[in-house]
């Protein structure tokens, strides 16, 4: 069982986060989208981060809270990929073991930025995978478990995405986060209450795996069916028990894109801006182009960018099977 939550991650909280992550992650820039449609769209570039995605900064902060005694055993935690790298990365500066629960669908260029650092990679079936989010724990894997979403050190780090955005876009109407457990959408709008309460966080989810939307339209959490795509970094069948309260009162809207959308805004962000993202980063810019979350400044967070060539490649040509599942 997880420690109950707060309703949002303290400023102060979220301050300390980012002095402690500056050693880490870098302050990335945020730029105006070359588009001629009706909303003014910038796009926080969370791809430039050292491992490909804003994950760094959950993971550099939740290790950096820790006691040198609880690292002894190493750390561990369950992620499609993008937390375990950014967790790989910071436990390998420190010389800390480090292992990955991985789903089966993981894409190779993931793993092996993993095997890169060092990490011990221990796949399993998807539905193993979500047990350990659920029970955070993994019988035969020694030391602390670091939940990837629910765990205020991880917000506080992701929650500095705001500040930066404010900072630097201080008349931003929507954020547009993509949606996987919830704490970077979690952690952006406690930093958005705290310094800016009239920008609201929209998450953006895909159609084969979209339970905040069916959770928001029905008052209470509700299960779907999920299917694995080439958006793996976001999207599951159901929501995070522990993660609703604060859902539900922060997060203000939700939008669901088709995966032909999701991989046009893919190949806008190349052909337009030389940006490669990943399928869950370029959720909030397919959600913006497509009108669901309506007009005005709109900053989305494209969160990662790692992608397989060979599906970035599909992507690109509009090959037969682009946006297909992942195999």
């Amino acid at each position: 069982m997880s420690d109950q939550l707060p309703e949002r991650i303290p400023l102060d909280a979220i301050r300390q986060a980012r002095t402690r992550i500056k050693d880490t992650a870098v302050r990335t820039p945020l730029v105006r989208l070359p588009y001629d449609g009706p909303r003014e769209i910038w796009l926080k570039l969370e791809t430039l981060q050292p491992v490909g995605s804003f994950k760094i900064r959950g993971a550099r902060n939740a290790i950096g809270g820790l006691e040198g005694d609880s690292l002894k055993k190493g750390i561990y935690t369950a992620s499609a990929g993008n937390m375990a790298l950014g967790l790989a990365y910071c436990a390998r500066e420190r010389n800390i073991p480090f292992t990955a629960i991985v789903p089966d669908h993981a894409p190779a260029i993931k793993l092996a930025a993993l095997d890169r650092l060092g990490a011990k990679i221990v796949p399993v079936a998807f539905d193993r995978w979500w047990r350990v989010l659920l029970e955070r724990r993994f019988e035969g894997v020694e030391g602390r478990f670091i939940h990837p979403v629910s765990e205020v050190a991880v917000m506080a780090g992701n929650a500095t995405i705001g500040l930066e955005i404010i900072e630097d876009l201080p008349h931003v109407e929507k954020v547009l986060v993509p949606f996987g457990g919830g704490g970077l959408a979690c952690g952006i709008a406690s930093a958005l209450k705290a310094v800016q309460p009239g920008a609201r966080v929209i998450a953006c989810e895909v159609e084969t795996a979209a339970p905040l939307t069916r959770s928001l339209e029905a008052g209470s959490p509700q299960a779907v069916q999920y299917t694995p795509s080439f958006v793996d970094g976001a999207g599951s069948s159901s929501l995070l028990p522990e993660m609703w309260p604060m859902l539900r009162t922060l997060v203000e809207g939700s939008a669901v894109v088709t995966l032909e959308q999701t991989a046009e805004a893919i190949r806008m962000l190349v052909e337009r801006m030389r940006i490669v993202a990943e399928g869950a980063g370029a959720l909030p810019l397919a959600a913006a182009l497509s009108g669901k979350v309506g007009g005005g400044t709109i900053c989305c967070v494209i969160s990662g960018g790692n992608i397989d060539a060979s599906r970035l490649a599909a992507i690109l040509s509009k090959a037969p099977g682009a946006t297909g599942p992942n195999t």
